[in-house]
């Protein structure tokens, strides 16, 4: 037992450090290009901090385990709502700006219903059903690059000479360490997701558990961990609506290009591991505990334009009965 504990120990570093090398070297060499920051940002960022869970969901389709990468998914934006986000949110509560707010909250509820009525009228989600979450990826890709050329929703950049806090700027790397970093943080991501799955699955296993309640909890922690960094630093920094708009963006992704590129690898029904009363417990509890949470998350800071610290405190306190009621029983 203690060889797959280590090895998914193992997994979930490579994954979180080859994610961390795949951007820097890909963010690089698109500055080094004169691609414009925000495409950098909304593109090669956002979908590098969330290859951890693209990586391990699709690793778990292909194999089979379709538990994993459903509760990956599901698992992560919970993880993302009411843990990291509820975290800067209960610290330091703060103004939203809800006009670049609004579209990736849209995007998200749209997806979530698509979702829902592949969970609950189908009951999992067929090649057709993954097309389609990866069609609303691109839909919002193509949105939110127009917004940012166009100068909506779009903060002041930096000077190449200084960083945002007025320290000048760090040295460019040589293209030859960009290049490096970006193959070498790929392919710690795919054999990190590989030892994640493997080993995910054994401790599963041995442990009597479902794999879905492993995706829910360890493995979505562990694959969010690049947006928990991101909330710390953010927060640190006085930056707390970045690490929110980052959290929103990830649960977006975990819905529509982690759940899409599985599920279009390889269809994977809803698990039914665990059930409450006769009834999959996921589809009474895990999807309606996912809507609420961003549902807590969001629509108080759209009405408002503001953070409340009642929001963090009750998304966190929603996090811990969660992560209890998965493993009770």
């Amino acid at each position: 037992m203690l060889v797959p504990v280590l090895l998914f120990l193992l997994g979930l570093l490579m994954l979180i450090k080859g994610g961390d090398w795949f951007v820097d070297g890909a963010t690089g060499i698109a500055r080094r290009f004169h691609i414009p920051e925000i495409i950098v940002g909304a593109t090669v960022v956002s979908i590098g901090t969330t290859l951890p869970e693209v990586m391990v969901s699709a690793t778990s389709a292909v194999k089979g385990a379709g538990g994993i990468a459903y509760g990956n998914a599901v698992g992560s934006v919970i993880c993302n709502s009411a843990l990291i986000a509820a975290l800067t949110v209960a610290v330091k509560p703060g103004p939203v700006d809800r006009k670049s707010f609004r579209t990736p909250v849209a995007f998200f509820f749209a997806a979530a219903a698509f979702y829902l009525v592949n969970a609950y009228a189908f009951r999992g989600f067929s090649r057709i059903a993954g097309i389609v979450l990866l069609l609303i990826f691109a839909v919002y890709m193509t949105v939110t690059i127009r917004q940012g050329i166009s100068g909506r929703d779009l903060p002041a950049e930096p000077t190449p000479e200084h960083a945002e806090d007025g320290k000048p700027a760090d040295k460019p790397k040589p293209l030859w360490l960009e290049i490096v970093l970006l193959i070498i943080g790929a392919a710690l991501i795919a054999i990190g997701a590989d030892l994640l799955v493997d080993n995910g699955t054994i401790i599963a296993e041995k442990l009597g558990v479902p794999q879905s309640v492993i995706a829910l909890t360890f493995v979505a922690l562990g694959t969010s961990l690049p947006e928990l960094v991101t909330a710390i630093t953010s927060l640190a920094k006085g930056h707390g609506a970045l690490s929110l708009g980052n959290v929103i963006g990830a649960n977006l992704f975990n819905l529509v290009l982690v759940s899409g590129t599985a599920a279009t690898l390889n269809p994977f029904p809803i698990p039914d591991g665990k059930t409450i009363a006769g009834m999959n417990a996921s589809l009474v509890v895990d999807v309606p505990v996912m809507i609420a949470v961003m549902c807590v998350l969001t629509l108080p800071a759209l009405a408002a334009g503001k953070m409340k610290r009642w929001q963090g405190i009750l998304l966190l306190a929603v996090y811990a009965a969660f992560c209890v009621f998965q493993f009770a029983g």
